[in-house]
Protein backbone atom coordinates (compact mmCIF):
# COMPACT_ATOMS: atom_id res chain seq x y z
CA UNK A 1 0.00 0.00 0.00
CA UNK A 2 1.36 3.31 -0.99
CA UNK A 3 1.60 6.24 1.73
CA UNK A 4 -1.57 8.20 -0.07
CA UNK A 5 -3.55 5.20 -0.45
CA UNK A 6 -5.10 5.31 2.36
CA UNK A 7 -7.19 8.20 1.84
CA UNK A 8 -8.89 6.65 -1.21
CA UNK A 9 -9.80 3.23 1.18
CA UNK A 10 -13.42 3.30 2.15
CA UNK A 11 -12.50 1.75 5.73
CA UNK A 12 -9.95 4.30 6.68
CA UNK A 13 -12.31 6.89 5.35
CA UNK A 14 -15.01 5.83 7.57
CA UNK A 15 -12.78 5.92 10.01
CA UNK A 16 -11.62 9.26 9.93
CA UNK A 17 -15.19 10.17 9.89
CA UNK A 18 -15.83 8.76 12.81
CA UNK A 19 -12.76 10.24 14.69
CA UNK A 20 -13.74 13.53 13.66
CA UNK A 21 -17.63 12.83 14.71
CA UNK A 22 -16.01 11.72 18.38
CA UNK A 23 -14.07 14.77 19.01
CA UNK A 24 -16.40 17.09 17.89
CA UNK A 25 -19.29 15.49 20.05
CA UNK A 26 -16.51 15.15 22.83
CA UNK A 27 -15.61 18.80 22.72
CA UNK A 28 -18.58 20.43 21.64
CA UNK A 29 -20.78 19.10 24.49
CA UNK A 30 -19.26 20.36 27.70
CA UNK A 31 -18.38 23.45 25.72
CA UNK A 32 -22.59 23.87 24.77
CA UNK A 33 -23.36 22.81 28.32
CA UNK A 34 -21.06 25.18 30.27
CA UNK A 35 -21.98 28.29 27.72
CA UNK A 36 -25.39 27.41 27.72
CA UNK A 37 -25.53 27.34 31.67
CA UNK A 38 -23.36 30.43 31.65
CA UNK A 39 -25.41 32.38 29.53
CA UNK A 40 -28.90 31.27 31.12
CA UNK A 41 -27.28 32.38 34.26
CA UNK A 42 -25.84 35.79 33.09
CA UNK A 43 -29.43 36.08 31.12
CA UNK A 44 -31.63 36.23 33.70
CA UNK A 45 -29.48 37.91 36.00
CA UNK A 46 -29.30 40.97 33.30
CA UNK A 47 -32.97 40.87 33.39
CA UNK A 48 -33.51 40.83 36.98
CA UNK A 49 -30.72 43.59 37.01
CA UNK A 50 -32.94 45.66 34.24
CA UNK A 51 -36.18 45.08 36.41
CA UNK A 52 -34.62 46.08 39.85
CA UNK A 53 -33.46 49.42 38.23
CA UNK A 54 -36.43 50.52 36.23
CA UNK A 55 -38.83 50.00 39.69
CA UNK A 56 -36.13 52.01 41.52
CA UNK A 57 -36.12 54.15 38.75
CA UNK A 58 -40.12 54.93 38.23
CA UNK A 59 -40.67 54.49 42.50
CA UNK A 60 -37.82 57.49 42.74
CA UNK A 61 -39.92 59.67 40.18
CA UNK A 62 -43.27 58.28 41.12
CA UNK A 63 -42.05 60.07 44.43
CA UNK A 64 -40.93 63.16 43.20
CA UNK A 65 -44.24 64.10 41.13
CA UNK A 66 -46.21 62.61 44.36
CA UNK A 67 -44.40 64.97 46.47
CA UNK A 68 -44.70 68.14 43.80
CA UNK A 69 -48.27 67.65 43.62
CA UNK A 70 -48.96 67.10 47.76
CA UNK A 71 -46.11 70.18 47.81
CA UNK A 72 -48.77 72.40 45.85
CA UNK A 73 -51.84 70.88 47.37
CA UNK A 74 -50.29 71.80 51.15
CA UNK A 75 -49.69 75.65 49.86
CA UNK A 76 -52.97 76.48 49.02
CA UNK A 77 -54.44 73.98 52.22
CA UNK A 78 -51.95 76.92 54.48
CA UNK A 79 -53.29 79.85 52.61
CA UNK A 80 -56.60 78.28 53.54
CA UNK A 81 -55.93 77.71 56.87
CA UNK A 82 -54.26 80.95 57.27
CA UNK A 83 -56.25 84.10 55.77
CA UNK A 84 -59.64 84.31 57.28
CA UNK A 85 -62.82 84.60 54.37
CA UNK A 86 -63.22 88.18 54.65
CA UNK A 87 -59.66 88.53 53.33
CA UNK A 88 -60.46 85.52 50.20
CA UNK A 89 -63.01 86.92 49.32
CA UNK A 90 -61.28 89.94 47.90
CA UNK A 91 -59.38 89.98 44.78
CA UNK A 92 -56.34 92.29 46.26
CA UNK A 93 -55.82 89.82 48.56
CA UNK A 94 -55.71 87.25 46.36
CA UNK A 95 -53.67 88.97 43.98
CA UNK A 96 -51.11 89.91 46.91
CA UNK A 97 -50.95 85.57 47.95
CA UNK A 98 -50.49 84.52 44.13
CA UNK A 99 -47.57 87.04 43.72
CA UNK A 100 -46.05 85.49 47.24
CA UNK A 101 -46.79 82.00 45.68
CA UNK A 102 -44.91 82.92 42.42
CA UNK A 103 -41.48 85.11 43.85
CA UNK A 104 -41.22 83.46 47.13
CA UNK A 105 -42.73 79.51 46.83
CA UNK A 106 -43.10 78.34 43.77
CA UNK A 107 -43.96 80.22 40.17
CA UNK A 108 -46.00 77.36 38.93
CA UNK A 109 -48.84 78.70 40.46
CA UNK A 110 -51.09 80.33 37.59
CA UNK A 111 -54.05 81.85 39.06
CA UNK A 112 -56.01 81.52 42.33
CA UNK A 113 -59.69 81.64 42.38
CA UNK A 114 -62.30 81.40 45.16
CA UNK A 115 -65.66 79.67 43.66
CA UNK A 116 -68.62 79.06 45.71
CA UNK A 117 -71.60 76.13 46.40
CA UNK A 118 -73.23 76.98 42.90
CA UNK A 119 -70.01 77.29 40.96
CA UNK A 120 -69.72 81.23 40.25
CA UNK A 121 -66.04 82.69 40.83
CA UNK A 122 -66.18 85.28 43.42
CA UNK A 123 -63.16 86.60 43.82
CA UNK A 124 -59.95 85.75 40.88
CA UNK A 125 -56.34 86.81 40.32
CA UNK A 126 -54.46 85.84 37.79
CA UNK A 127 -53.59 86.71 34.06
CA UNK A 128 -57.05 85.54 32.38
CA UNK A 129 -60.06 87.10 32.17
CA UNK A 130 -62.01 84.78 34.95
CA UNK A 131 -63.86 87.24 37.68
CA UNK A 132 -67.07 86.04 36.99
CA UNK A 133 -66.86 82.58 35.38
CA UNK A 134 -69.34 79.35 36.09
CA UNK A 135 -67.73 76.08 36.94
CA UNK A 136 -70.98 74.03 38.10
CA UNK A 137 -71.04 72.32 34.96
CA UNK A 138 -66.90 71.55 34.91
CA UNK A 139 -66.14 68.31 35.65
CA UNK A 140 -63.41 68.78 38.19
CA UNK A 141 -65.79 71.22 40.32
CA UNK A 142 -68.53 68.31 41.04
CA UNK A 143 -65.63 66.31 41.97
CA UNK A 144 -64.13 69.24 44.24
CA UNK A 145 -66.98 70.14 45.70
CA UNK A 146 -67.72 66.21 47.16
CA UNK A 147 -63.54 66.44 48.85
CA UNK A 148 -62.07 68.11 51.17
CA UNK A 149 -58.74 67.90 48.84
CA UNK A 150 -59.01 67.61 45.38
CA UNK A 151 -56.18 67.55 42.22
CA UNK A 152 -57.65 67.08 38.53
CA UNK A 153 -56.75 66.23 35.93
CA UNK A 154 -55.26 67.57 33.07
CA UNK A 155 -57.55 69.82 30.94
CA UNK A 156 -58.36 72.28 28.86
CA UNK A 157 -61.17 74.58 30.64
CA UNK A 158 -62.43 78.24 29.67
CA UNK A 159 -59.08 79.24 29.17
CA UNK A 160 -58.38 76.73 26.30
CA UNK A 161 -54.74 75.91 27.23
CA UNK A 162 -54.22 72.60 29.16
CA UNK A 163 -53.75 72.54 32.72
CA UNK A 164 -55.25 70.93 36.25
CA UNK A 165 -56.03 72.40 39.35
CA UNK A 166 -55.49 72.26 42.91
CA UNK A 167 -58.53 73.32 45.05
CA UNK A 168 -59.08 72.85 48.45
CA UNK A 169 -62.80 72.58 50.57
CA UNK A 170 -63.50 75.27 53.39
CA UNK A 171 -66.83 75.51 55.18
CA UNK A 172 -67.27 79.37 56.42
CA UNK A 173 -70.87 80.32 58.68
CA UNK A 174 -72.75 77.42 57.24
CA UNK A 175 -71.64 77.80 53.23
CA UNK A 176 -69.30 76.10 51.33
CA UNK A 177 -66.12 77.50 49.41
CA UNK A 178 -62.91 76.60 47.57
CA UNK A 179 -60.16 77.62 47.05
CA UNK A 180 -58.55 76.67 43.76
CA UNK A 181 -55.06 77.11 41.98
CA UNK A 182 -54.47 76.50 38.45
CA UNK A 183 -50.82 74.85 38.17
CA UNK A 184 -48.60 75.53 35.43
CA UNK A 185 -48.63 72.55 33.00
CA UNK A 186 -45.36 73.21 31.13
CA UNK A 187 -43.77 73.18 34.33
CA UNK A 188 -45.49 70.19 35.27
CA UNK A 189 -45.10 68.17 32.11
CA UNK A 190 -41.46 69.35 32.38
CA UNK A 191 -40.81 67.22 35.62
CA UNK A 192 -42.48 64.16 33.46
CA UNK A 193 -40.20 64.51 30.21
CA UNK A 194 -36.84 64.96 32.12
CA UNK A 195 -37.05 61.37 33.12
CA UNK A 196 -35.33 59.72 30.31
CA UNK A 197 -33.86 56.20 30.36
CA UNK A 198 -31.30 54.77 28.56
CA UNK A 199 -31.76 56.30 24.62
CA UNK A 200 -35.05 55.76 23.63
CA UNK A 201 -36.56 55.53 27.03
CA UNK A 202 -39.14 58.05 28.38
CA UNK A 203 -42.26 59.04 30.73
CA UNK A 204 -45.54 60.16 30.66
CA UNK A 205 -48.94 59.89 32.79
CA UNK A 206 -52.41 58.53 32.20
CA UNK A 207 -55.73 58.85 34.26
CA UNK A 208 -57.70 56.13 34.76
CA UNK A 209 -59.73 56.54 31.39
CA UNK A 210 -56.21 56.23 29.64
CA UNK A 211 -56.49 59.78 28.56
CA UNK A 212 -52.69 61.12 28.65
CA UNK A 213 -52.37 63.99 31.23
CA UNK A 214 -48.55 65.03 29.43
CA UNK A 215 -47.27 65.63 26.44
CA UNK A 216 -45.56 62.67 24.14
CA UNK A 217 -42.91 63.04 22.29
CA UNK A 218 -43.91 63.95 18.46
CA UNK A 219 -42.16 60.36 16.98
CA UNK A 220 -44.10 57.90 19.89
CA UNK A 221 -47.46 56.76 18.56
CA UNK A 222 -48.98 55.21 21.92
CA UNK A 223 -50.62 51.98 21.65
CA UNK A 224 -54.09 52.50 23.64
CA UNK A 225 -54.47 48.81 24.23
CA UNK A 226 -51.87 48.34 25.85
CA UNK A 227 -51.91 51.06 28.39
CA UNK A 228 -55.36 50.10 29.13
CA UNK A 229 -53.78 46.79 30.12
CA UNK A 230 -51.57 48.60 32.09
CA UNK A 231 -54.09 50.27 34.11
CA UNK A 232 -56.08 47.12 34.65
CA UNK A 233 -53.36 44.87 35.87
CA UNK A 234 -52.25 48.00 37.85
CA UNK A 235 -55.20 48.78 39.31
CA UNK A 236 -54.66 44.90 41.39
CA UNK A 237 -52.04 46.62 43.47
CA UNK A 238 -51.90 50.32 43.25
CA UNK A 239 -49.06 50.51 45.67
CA UNK A 240 -46.81 48.28 43.52
CA UNK A 241 -44.60 48.43 40.23
CA UNK A 242 -45.96 46.77 37.41
CA UNK A 243 -43.55 45.50 34.46
CA UNK A 244 -44.80 44.16 31.47
CA UNK A 245 -43.35 43.80 27.80
CA UNK A 246 -45.68 44.27 24.59
CA UNK A 247 -45.06 45.00 21.03
CA UNK A 248 -46.45 48.67 20.19
CA UNK A 249 -48.13 50.06 16.92
CA UNK A 250 -44.66 49.86 14.95
CA UNK A 251 -43.96 46.47 15.89
CA UNK A 252 -41.22 47.28 18.12
CA UNK A 253 -40.88 45.63 21.48
CA UNK A 254 -41.31 47.59 24.57
CA UNK A 255 -40.97 47.50 28.26
CA UNK A 256 -43.79 49.28 29.96
CA UNK A 257 -42.74 50.13 33.65
CA UNK A 258 -45.95 51.58 35.78
CA UNK A 259 -46.66 53.26 39.09
CA UNK A 260 -49.82 54.90 40.07
CA UNK A 261 -50.21 58.46 41.36
CA UNK A 262 -52.30 60.70 43.15
CA UNK A 263 -53.96 58.22 45.16
CA UNK A 264 -54.40 55.88 42.51
CA UNK A 265 -56.28 58.42 40.20
CA UNK A 266 -53.11 58.85 37.87
CA UNK A 267 -50.43 56.12 36.34
CA UNK A 268 -46.90 57.21 35.99
CA UNK A 269 -45.61 54.82 32.16
CA UNK A 270 -41.74 54.84 31.71
CA UNK A 271 -41.31 53.23 28.44
CA UNK A 272 -38.38 51.72 26.46
CA UNK A 273 -37.70 49.43 23.76
CA UNK A 274 -36.36 46.11 25.03
CA UNK A 275 -33.52 46.31 22.52
CA UNK A 276 -32.34 49.14 24.19
CA UNK A 277 -32.70 48.25 27.82
CA UNK A 278 -31.02 44.89 27.07
CA UNK A 279 -27.97 46.43 24.54
CA UNK A 280 -25.10 45.32 26.60
CA UNK A 281 -27.16 41.42 26.85
CA UNK A 282 -27.38 41.44 23.56
CA UNK A 283 -23.88 42.42 23.14
CA UNK A 284 -22.51 40.18 25.22
CA UNK A 285 -24.57 37.07 23.72
CA UNK A 286 -22.82 38.24 20.17
CA UNK A 287 -19.26 38.32 22.07
CA UNK A 288 -20.52 35.20 23.33
CA UNK A 289 -21.61 33.68 19.72
CA UNK A 290 -18.39 35.16 18.32
CA UNK A 291 -15.53 33.29 20.66
CA UNK A 292 -18.18 30.02 20.27
CA UNK A 293 -17.80 30.54 16.60
CA UNK A 294 -14.22 31.04 16.96
CA UNK A 295 -14.15 27.54 19.38
CA UNK A 296 -16.17 25.95 17.62
CA UNK A 297 -13.97 26.52 14.18
CA UNK A 298 -10.67 25.59 16.29
CA UNK A 299 -12.42 22.45 17.62
CA UNK A 300 -13.49 21.11 14.47
CA UNK A 301 -10.10 22.13 12.56
CA UNK A 302 -8.35 20.43 15.12
CA UNK A 303 -11.11 17.17 14.86
CA UNK A 304 -9.53 16.88 11.60
CA UNK A 305 -6.30 17.49 11.41
CA UNK A 306 -5.65 15.28 14.52
CA UNK A 307 -7.99 12.54 13.05
CA UNK A 308 -6.56 12.24 10.11
CA UNK A 309 -3.00 12.04 11.33
CA UNK A 310 -4.31 9.58 14.02
CA UNK A 311 -5.26 7.75 11.11
CA UNK A 312 -2.44 8.24 8.74
CA UNK A 313 -0.38 6.64 11.48
CA UNK A 314 -2.93 3.27 11.93
CA UNK A 315 -2.65 3.39 8.14
CA UNK A 316 1.37 3.38 8.78
CA UNK A 317 1.12 0.88 11.25
CA UNK A 318 -1.59 -1.28 9.65
CA UNK A 319 1.63 -0.98 6.12
CA UNK A 320 4.13 -1.94 8.60
CA UNK A 321 2.22 -4.87 10.26
CA UNK A 322 1.74 -6.32 6.52
CA UNK A 323 4.71 -5.62 5.62
CA UNK A 324 5.98 -7.67 8.76
CA UNK A 325 4.00 -10.19 8.24
CA UNK A 326 5.76 -10.87 4.39
CA UNK A 327 9.06 -10.31 6.09
CA UNK A 328 7.93 -12.80 8.52
CA UNK A 329 6.74 -15.50 5.45
CA UNK A 330 9.96 -14.38 3.98
CA UNK A 331 12.16 -15.13 6.71
CA UNK A 332 10.72 -18.61 6.75
CA UNK A 333 11.08 -19.04 3.65
CA UNK A 334 15.28 -18.27 3.93
CA UNK A 335 14.80 -20.35 7.10
CA UNK A 336 14.12 -23.35 4.69
CA UNK A 337 16.22 -22.19 2.06
CA UNK A 338 18.84 -22.41 4.97
CA UNK A 339 18.37 -26.05 5.66
CA UNK A 340 17.85 -27.29 2.50
CA UNK A 341 21.20 -25.66 1.54
CA UNK A 342 22.76 -27.17 4.62
CA UNK A 343 20.85 -30.66 3.35
CA UNK A 344 22.22 -29.79 -0.21
CA UNK A 345 25.84 -28.84 0.76
CA UNK A 346 25.98 -32.15 2.85
CA UNK A 347 24.93 -34.11 -0.11
CA UNK A 348 27.16 -33.00 -2.80
CA UNK A 349 30.24 -32.67 -0.24
CA UNK A 350 29.89 -37.07 -0.91
CA UNK A 351 30.10 -36.85 -4.64
CA UNK A 352 32.92 -34.33 -4.60
CA UNK A 353 35.04 -36.16 -2.03
CA UNK A 354 35.24 -39.24 -4.59
CA UNK A 355 35.79 -37.33 -7.85
CA UNK A 356 38.79 -35.71 -6.19
CA UNK A 357 39.68 -39.52 -4.86
CA UNK A 358 38.96 -40.76 -8.11
CA UNK A 359 40.96 -38.14 -9.97
CA UNK A 360 44.01 -39.23 -7.35
CA UNK A 361 43.92 -42.59 -8.68
CA UNK A 362 43.66 -41.28 -12.04
CA UNK A 363 46.78 -39.24 -11.33
CA UNK A 364 48.19 -42.99 -10.01
CA UNK A 365 47.47 -44.78 -12.93
CA UNK A 366 49.28 -42.18 -15.42
CA UNK A 367 52.34 -42.53 -13.53
CA UNK A 368 52.27 -46.34 -14.73
CA UNK A 369 54.83 -46.81 -17.89
CA UNK A 370 52.65 -47.63 -20.22
CA UNK A 371 50.61 -44.13 -20.00
CA UNK A 372 54.15 -42.12 -19.64
CA UNK A 373 54.34 -42.28 -23.37
CA UNK A 374 51.18 -41.09 -24.22
CA UNK A 375 50.91 -37.66 -26.67
CA UNK A 376 48.07 -36.04 -24.48
CA UNK A 377 50.14 -37.46 -21.59
CA UNK A 378 50.87 -33.35 -20.23
CA UNK A 379 47.01 -32.52 -21.00
CA UNK A 380 45.83 -35.25 -18.55
CA UNK A 381 47.66 -34.58 -15.76
CA UNK A 382 46.63 -30.44 -16.12
CA UNK A 383 42.94 -31.90 -16.24
CA UNK A 384 43.39 -33.93 -13.13
CA UNK A 385 45.34 -31.25 -11.12
CA UNK A 386 42.40 -28.41 -12.48
CA UNK A 387 39.92 -31.37 -11.32
CA UNK A 388 41.72 -32.01 -7.47
CA UNK A 389 41.78 -28.25 -6.94
CA UNK A 390 38.71 -27.67 -8.02
CA UNK A 391 37.06 -30.43 -6.15
CA UNK A 392 39.31 -29.08 -2.66
CA UNK A 393 37.86 -25.94 -3.26
CA UNK A 394 34.19 -27.06 -3.61
CA UNK A 395 34.56 -29.22 -0.24
CA UNK A 396 35.93 -25.72 1.43
CA UNK A 397 33.11 -24.14 0.21
CA UNK A 398 30.02 -26.93 1.45
CA UNK A 399 32.16 -27.11 4.55
CA UNK A 400 32.02 -23.27 5.23
CA UNK A 401 28.43 -23.24 3.88
CA UNK A 402 27.51 -26.37 6.79
CA UNK A 403 29.69 -24.37 9.72
CA UNK A 404 27.43 -21.33 8.79
CA UNK A 405 24.35 -23.14 8.24
CA UNK A 406 25.05 -24.81 12.01
CA UNK A 407 23.31 -21.31 14.10
CA UNK A 408 22.48 -23.78 16.60
CA UNK A 409 26.04 -24.57 17.22
CA UNK A 410 26.50 -21.05 19.59
CA UNK A 411 29.07 -22.12 22.14
CA UNK A 412 31.70 -20.02 23.44
CA UNK A 413 34.87 -20.51 21.79
CA UNK A 414 38.82 -18.82 21.65
CA UNK A 415 38.97 -17.51 17.69
CA UNK A 416 40.33 -15.10 15.86
CA UNK A 417 38.81 -12.41 14.40
CA UNK A 418 41.19 -12.19 10.82
CA UNK A 419 40.17 -16.00 10.35
CA UNK A 420 36.81 -15.32 10.83
CA UNK A 421 36.64 -12.15 8.10
CA UNK A 422 38.57 -14.12 6.08
CA UNK A 423 36.03 -17.22 6.12
CA UNK A 424 33.13 -14.62 5.31
CA UNK A 425 35.05 -12.87 2.58
CA UNK A 426 35.37 -16.44 0.93
CA UNK A 427 31.42 -17.37 1.27
CA UNK A 428 30.55 -13.68 -0.19
CA UNK A 429 32.86 -13.30 -2.59
CA UNK A 430 31.50 -15.11 -5.34
CA UNK A 431 28.29 -12.86 -5.29
CA UNK A 432 30.81 -9.77 -4.59
CA UNK A 433 32.44 -11.03 -7.87
CA UNK A 434 28.63 -11.23 -9.88
CA UNK A 435 28.12 -7.94 -8.55
CA UNK A 436 31.43 -5.92 -9.69
CA UNK A 437 32.18 -5.60 -5.96
CA UNK A 438 35.77 -5.67 -4.92
CA UNK A 439 36.48 -6.02 -1.56
CA UNK A 440 39.59 -5.06 0.22
CA UNK A 441 41.44 -5.90 3.49
CA UNK A 442 43.76 -4.20 5.60
CA UNK A 443 43.51 -6.61 8.68
CA UNK A 444 46.21 -6.01 11.59
CA UNK A 445 48.59 -8.84 12.07
CA UNK A 446 48.97 -11.18 15.61
CA UNK A 447 45.21 -9.73 16.79
CA UNK A 448 44.52 -11.60 20.29
CA UNK A 449 42.08 -14.18 20.67
CA UNK A 450 38.35 -13.92 21.54
CA UNK A 451 35.79 -15.43 23.10
CA UNK A 452 32.62 -15.81 21.17
CA UNK A 453 30.65 -17.90 19.35
CA UNK A 454 32.21 -18.47 16.14
CA UNK A 455 28.93 -19.11 14.05
CA UNK A 456 27.59 -15.62 15.50
CA UNK A 457 31.00 -13.53 14.88
CA UNK A 458 30.39 -15.28 10.90
CA UNK A 459 26.99 -14.50 10.80
CA UNK A 460 27.85 -10.54 11.87
CA UNK A 461 30.23 -10.71 9.50
CA UNK A 462 28.32 -12.22 6.66
CA UNK A 463 25.41 -10.18 6.94
CA UNK A 464 27.31 -6.87 6.83
CA UNK A 465 29.02 -7.89 4.03
CA UNK A 466 26.44 -9.11 1.89
CA UNK A 467 24.18 -5.75 2.69
CA UNK A 468 26.99 -3.51 1.49
CA UNK A 469 26.90 -5.84 -2.05
CA UNK A 470 23.00 -5.79 -2.03
CA UNK A 471 23.52 -1.75 -1.59
CA UNK A 472 26.09 -1.19 -4.52
CA UNK A 473 24.05 -3.30 -6.66
CA UNK A 474 22.26 -0.35 -7.92
CA UNK A 475 25.29 1.59 -8.76
CA UNK A 476 26.26 -1.54 -10.81
CA UNK A 477 29.68 -1.99 -8.62
CA UNK A 478 31.61 -0.50 -6.01
CA UNK A 479 34.11 -1.29 -3.19
CA UNK A 480 34.32 -2.85 0.45
CA UNK A 481 37.20 -1.88 2.91
CA UNK A 482 37.92 -4.40 5.93
CA UNK A 483 39.77 -3.23 8.62
CA UNK A 484 40.63 -5.13 11.94
CA UNK A 485 42.84 -3.13 14.05
CA UNK A 486 43.81 -3.38 18.02
CA UNK A 487 42.85 0.03 20.36
CA UNK A 488 43.76 -0.33 24.10
CA UNK A 489 41.36 -3.63 25.10
CA UNK A 490 39.30 -4.03 22.29
CA UNK A 491 39.50 -4.92 18.99
CA UNK A 492 38.14 -2.20 16.10
CA UNK A 493 36.38 -3.61 12.98
CA UNK A 494 35.19 -1.66 10.47
CA UNK A 495 33.32 -1.69 7.06
CA UNK A 496 32.95 0.34 4.47
CA UNK A 497 31.60 0.76 1.29
CA UNK A 498 31.19 3.32 -1.39
CA UNK A 499 27.40 2.81 -2.04
CA UNK A 500 24.47 5.17 -1.62
CA UNK A 501 24.55 5.72 1.90
CA UNK A 502 21.42 5.18 4.39
CA UNK A 503 18.98 8.71 4.62
CA UNK A 504 19.59 10.32 7.87
CA UNK A 505 15.89 9.65 8.85
CA UNK A 506 16.28 5.66 8.87
CA UNK A 507 20.17 5.55 10.51
CA UNK A 508 17.95 5.56 14.00
CA UNK A 509 15.89 2.71 13.01
CA UNK A 510 18.97 0.60 11.01
CA UNK A 511 19.13 -2.02 14.24
CA UNK A 512 15.33 -2.23 14.39
CA UNK A 513 13.80 -5.43 14.09
CA UNK A 514 11.85 -5.90 10.50
CA UNK A 515 12.86 -2.43 9.19
CA UNK A 516 14.43 -2.49 5.95
CA UNK A 517 14.56 -0.53 3.02
CA UNK A 518 15.30 -3.23 0.34
CA UNK A 519 11.64 -3.99 -1.34
CA UNK A 520 9.63 -6.69 -0.07
CA UNK A 521 10.50 -10.42 -0.90
CA UNK A 522 14.62 -8.96 -1.10
CA UNK A 523 15.30 -8.16 2.77
CA UNK A 524 13.71 -9.63 5.93
CA UNK A 525 14.54 -6.53 8.24
CA UNK A 526 16.28 -8.76 10.85
CA UNK A 527 19.66 -9.04 9.03
CA UNK A 528 21.15 -5.56 11.24
CA UNK A 529 18.77 -6.41 14.31
CA UNK A 530 20.66 -9.49 14.83
CA UNK A 531 24.38 -8.26 14.70
CA UNK A 532 22.91 -5.57 17.06
CA UNK A 533 22.08 -8.48 19.66
CA UNK A 534 25.17 -10.33 18.78
CA UNK A 535 27.60 -7.88 19.58
CA UNK A 536 25.73 -6.42 22.44
CA UNK A 537 25.52 -9.98 24.15
CA UNK A 538 29.33 -10.11 23.72
CA UNK A 539 29.34 -6.59 25.66
CA UNK A 540 30.55 -4.72 22.17
CA UNK A 541 29.34 -1.68 20.41
CA UNK A 542 28.16 -1.75 16.70
CA UNK A 543 27.27 1.71 15.33
CA UNK A 544 26.69 3.17 12.01
CA UNK A 545 28.14 6.36 9.76
CA UNK A 546 26.30 7.04 6.30
CA UNK A 547 26.75 10.01 4.01
CA UNK A 548 24.16 9.72 0.98
CA UNK A 549 26.14 8.79 -2.46
CA UNK A 550 29.53 8.36 -0.74
CA UNK A 551 29.00 5.64 1.34
CA UNK A 552 28.18 3.95 4.57
CA UNK A 553 30.54 2.60 7.25
CA UNK A 554 29.82 0.05 9.74
CA UNK A 555 31.86 0.07 13.22
CA UNK A 556 32.24 -2.74 15.36
CA UNK A 557 34.63 -2.91 18.93
CA UNK A 558 34.53 -6.28 20.29
CA UNK A 559 35.97 -6.52 23.87
CA UNK A 560 39.01 -8.52 24.41
CA UNK A 561 39.59 -10.56 27.78
CA UNK A 562 42.38 -9.39 29.77
CA UNK A 563 43.88 -12.66 30.20
CA UNK A 564 43.72 -13.59 26.58
CA UNK A 565 45.09 -9.90 25.93
CA UNK A 566 48.13 -10.80 28.40
CA UNK A 567 48.51 -14.35 26.50
CA UNK A 568 48.76 -12.25 23.31
CA UNK A 569 51.47 -9.75 24.61
CA UNK A 570 53.76 -12.46 26.20
CA UNK A 571 53.36 -14.58 22.83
Amino acid sequence: MNPGNHKKDPYYNSLTRKMILTVISVSFTPMILVSGAILYQFHVSYHEKVRAHLEELVQKHKQNIDYFLNEKLGEIRFLVEDSGFENLRKKSYLEQQLAILQQELDPVFVDLGLVDAEGRQIAYAGPFKLGKAQYSEAEWFKKAIKSKYFISDVFLGLRGLPHFIVAVRKYFQGETWILRATIDFMAFNNLVENVRIGKTGFAFILNKEGEFQTKLLRDVMPSKNTYMELLKNGSKGEDKICIVEAVDDYGKKNIYTSAFLKNGDWMLVCQQNKSDAFSDLYCAKKVAGLIFLLGGLGIITMAILLSRRMVSHIAQADREKDMMNLQVIETGKLATVGELAAGIAHEINNPVAIMVEEAGWVQDLLEEEEFQEGEHLEEFQRALKQINTQGKRCKEITHKLLSFARKTDSRIQVIQINDLIIEAIGLAEQSARYSKVVIHTNLEENLPFIQASQTEIQQVFLNLINNAVDAMDSKSGGTIDITSRLDEDNILINFSDNGPGIHRNNLDRIFDPFFTTKPVGKGTGLGLSICYGIIKKMGGEIDVQSVIDKGTTFNIRIPVPKDLLEESSTS
